[in-house]
C-alpha cells in the first residue's frame, strides 16, 4: 500500500528533473543561437564596412596564430616608432605627426587591406615628396600644419575614386626606370637636407631646390655647432656597429636611447649657448581631430601634389604587396590596396598624421616575423598609438643631430647601385627615362618629376610600339617561304609577300601606310599579300590607313590580298567596312590547324590575278 505513493512520487521527481534538463538544453541551444546570431551580425557589420579580408583571415584562427601575430606586431612597432619620427623630420613636420601617422595608417590598413604583410604608414618616398613640395611651394613653417589635412584628404579621395573605377592596372605603365630615378634623386635630397641638422645650424635663406640646399649648406659651414657634430659622429659610429654585428636588435631605437643619454650628459656640462638642440615634447592632448581647410585656390594649388602622392603611394604599396604575396604563395587584390591606402590617408589627414604608403622595410620585417593575419599590423598600430601617448612627454630628450644622422643612413640605403647600373646599361630608352627623371627631381618639384618621368616613359614606349616590323618574303624553289635580304630580288617580281609583326594601333597607322606605299611603288609589282597573323590591336585609325592603301593600289591596277586573318581583326574589317572595299575573295582567314594554308590560298589567288607564265608560284599547304 505504501509502495504505490512512493513510486508515484519518484516518477513525478524524475519527470521534473527531465523537464529541467530539457529546459536547460533548450536554453543552451537558444544561447548558442543568440551567440551565433551576434557573431554573424558582427561579421556582417565588418563586411558592410569593407573589412571582408580582415574578417576572413580569422577563419580557423588558433592561439599559435595569435602568438605569431603578437610577436610580429611588437617587432614591427619597435622599428616603426623611431622610423616614423625620422620620416616626420624628413618632411619638415613635428615628429609626433609621424608617430600618429604610423598608428592610424597601421590600424586602418589592417582593417581594409587584402595583404597580411603590407604595413602602411610614413615612408621615405612620400615624406621626401612632401618635403620637396613644401620647399618648392615656399610654404611658411606656420602654414604647413594647416594645409596638411587638405593634402592628405585629397590624396585619399583620389585613391578611393581610382578604386571605384578599378584603375589599379594603370600602375603597370610606370617603368622601373622612373621609380629608380625618382628614388635616387629623393635620396640625395634627404641626405643634403639633413646635413644642416648634423652640423647644428639652420639656413639663413629659403632653399627651394637641391642646388639651393647645397648652396646654403656651404654658406652655413662657419656656423657649425661642434657639440652637435660630435654627437652626430658618435651616432653614426654606434648605429654602424649595431647594424654590422647585432642586426637582429631594434638598432634605430637603441641608438636613439643611448644617444639621448649621451646628449643629456653633454648638455649638463655645456652652457645654455652651446647646448645641443632637442625636439619638443608633446602630450596626448595634441592628438586631435584636424579638419581640412577647404579653399578652391588652395585645392587647385595642391591638386598636383595630392595626385602625385596618391600615385606614388599606390606604386609603393602594390609593388611591395605583390612581392611578398608571391613569396608567401598568396595573392593580393591590387584594387583593394588602393582603397586601404586611400582610407589610411584620409584617417591621417583627420587625425594629425602624415602621408601613408606601404613601407618596404616594415613590411619585410612583418613577413620575416611570420605574421599569420593582419592582426599583427593592427597590434603594431596600437603599440605605436600607446607609445605616442606614454612616451611623447619624454621626446624632448632626443637630439635633432642624432635623428638627422640616422635619417642620412636611411637616405644612403635608398641608393641602389645595382638597379642604377642596370638602368644605365640595358637599353637607350631606360637610360633616357632614368636620367631625365633623376635630373627633373633635382631641378623641379618631386611630384612634377614623377609625372614627367612617367609621361616620357609612356611616350618612348608608344614610339617603339608604333613601329610595326614589315618583313618581305618570297617563295623558294621548293615552295617554302624565305625572308628577302636587303637588296635581294624576289624570285617572282609581280608578287610580294609581306609579314606584318607588331601593333597596328593609331600610333603605328601612318608609319605602316607609308612603308607599304614604298613597297607598292615598285615597277613590276602587281600583287601584295599581307600576312597578318601577328598584327595586333588593329583600331579605327589603322583601319582607315589600310583602306587608303587598298584604294591607292586599286587606282594603280594593283591588288592587295590579306592572309592569316584572325577573328578579332576580321571583326574590325567587317565593322569598319574594309571588307566591302577589299572584297571577301581577297581575304583569307587563319587556319589554326594548318597555319600556312591561308597564305597558300592567297598565293593561289595571286596567281589568278597575274599572268600564269610569268608568275610561277608554287602552292603549298
Amino acid at each position: 500500500m505504501n509502495e504505490e505513493p512512493k513510486n508515484r512520487t519518484n516518477t513525478v521527481n524524475q519527470q521534473r528533473a527531465a523537464d529541467s534538463d530539457c529546459r536547460i538544453l533548450v536554453q543552451l541551444h537558444e544561447d548558442r543561437n543568440d551567440t551565433d546570431a551576434i557573431n554573424k551580425k558582427e561579421s556582417a557589420i565588418f563586411k558592410s564596412l569593407g573589412c571582408q579580408p580582415f574578417v576572413s583571415s580569422f577563419e580557423g584562427y588558433r592561439f599559435s596564430s595569435f602568438q605569431s601575430d603578437l610577436r610580429a606586431g611588437i617587432n614591427v612597432a619597435l622599428l616603426a616608432f623611431p622610423q616614423a619620427m625620422a620620416y616626420a623630420l624628413i618632411a619638415g613636420l613635428p615628429i609626433q605627426y609621424g608617430i600618429f601617422g604610423a598608428a592610424i595608417a597601421s590600424v586602418l590598413g589592417a582593417l581594409f587591406s587584402s595583404s597580411r604583410f603590407v604595413v602602411l604608414g610614413p615612408t621615405n618616398a612620400t615624406a621626401v615628396m612632401l618635403m620637396g613640395a613644401f620647399i618648392s611651394l615656399t610654404i611658411p613653417e606656420e602654414e604647413k600644419l594647416t594645409i596638411l589635412p587638405l593634402i592628405l584628404v585629397m590624396t585619399g579621395m583620389f585613391l578611393i575614386v581610382a578604386y571605384t573605377i578599378k584603375a589599379a592596372n594603370l600602375i603597370q605603365y610606370v617603368s622601373r626606370s622612373v621609380v629608380t630615378g625618382y628614388i635616387t634623386a629623393a635620396a640625395l635630397l634627404i641626405i643634403s637636407n639633413q646635413v644642416k641638422n648634423v652640423l647644428g645650424f639652420q639656413f639663413d635663406g629659403r632653399a627651394s631646390t637641391f642646388m639651393d640646399i647645397c648652396y646654403w649648406t656651404i654658406i652655413g659651414l662657419p656656423k657649425t655647432h661642434w657639440p652637435s657634430l660630435v654627437l652626430s659622429f658618435l651616432t653614426a659610429g654606434l648605429y654602424w656597429a649595431l647594424t654590422k654585428w647585432l642586426k637582429f636588435l631594434p638598432n634605430v631605437a637603441i641608438t636613439l636611447l643611448v644617444m639621448s643619454l649621451v646628449c643629456f650628459g653633454f648638455n649638463s656640462m655645456l652652457d645654455s649657448q652651446m647646448q645641443i638642440a632637442t625636439f619638443a615634447a608633446f602630450q596626448a592632448s595634441d592628438w586631435k581631430l584636424t579638419l581640412p581647410r577647404f579653399d578652391l585656390a588652395l585645392i587647385s594649388q595642391l591638386g598636383s601634389l595630392s595626385m602625385a602622392l596618391a600615385f606614388l603611394s599606390v606604386l609603393e604599396g602594390t609593388s611591395i604587396g605583390k612581392s611578398l604575396a608571391a613569396r608567401a604563395g598568396a595573392s593580393i587584390d591590387v584594387n583593394r590596396e588602393m582603397l586601404s591606402i586611400g582610407i589610411a590617408n584620409i584617417g591621417c589627414g583627420l587625425l594629425s598624421g602624415m602621408p601613408a604608403s606601404g613601407s618596404l622595410i616594415r613590411s619585410m620585417l612583418n613577413f620575416s616575423s611570420k605574421a599569420a593575419t593582419p592582426l599583427s599590423i593592427l597590434i603594431n598600430g596600437v603599440i605605436c598609438g600607446l607609445g605616442a601617448i606614454l612616451i611623447g612627454p619624454y621626446l624632448s630628450y632626443i637630439p635633432k643631430a642624432t635623428l638627422a644622422a640616422l635619417v642620412i643612413f636611411l637616405g644612403i640605403s635608398l641608393i641602389n647601385s645595382h638597379s642604377i647600373r642596370i638602368m644605365l646599361k640595358t637599353t637607350r630608352r631606360d637610360q633616357i627615362v632614368f636620367s631625365a627623371t633623376f635630373l627633373a627631381a633635382l631641378i623641379f618639384r618631386l611630384d612634377t618629376a614623377i609625372f614627367f618621368g612617367t609621361g616620357l616613359s609612356i611616350v618612348l614606349f608608344l614610339r617603339k610600339a608604333a613601329m610595326p616590323e614589315l618583313v618581305e618574303y618570297s617563295y623558294s624553289g621548293n615552295g617554302m617561304l624565305t625572308e628577302l635580304k636587303q637588296g635581294q630580288e624576289r624570285a617572282h617580281p609581280e608578287i610580294s609577300i609581306v609579314h606584318v609583326e607588331g601593333n597596328l594601333f593609331f600610333g603605328a597607322a601612318e608609319l605602316f601606310r607609308d612603308q607599304m606605299r614604298r613597297i607598292c611603288m615598285e615597277k613590276d609589282l602587281k600583287v601584295v599579300i599581307l600576312k597578318m597573323r601577328n598584327a595586333l590591336h588593329l583600331d579605327a585609325t589603322a583601319a582607315l590607313a589600310l583602306e587608303e592603301l587598298i584604294r591607292y593600289m586599286n587606282d594603280r591596277g594593283r591588288h592587295l590580298l590579306i592572309s592569316e586573318i584572325k577573328s578579332d581583326v576580321y571583326r574590325v574589317f567587317k565593322a569598319s567596312g574594309i571588307l566591302e572595299v577589299i572584297r571577301e575573295e581577297n581575304i583569307f582567314r587563319d587556319d589554326v590547324d594548318n597555319p600556312m594554308l591561308s597564305t597558300a590560298r592567297a598565293a593561289k589567288r595571286a596567281k589568278e590575278l597575274v599572268d600564269d607564265d610569268k608568275a610561277k608560284v608554287t602552292i603549298f599547304a
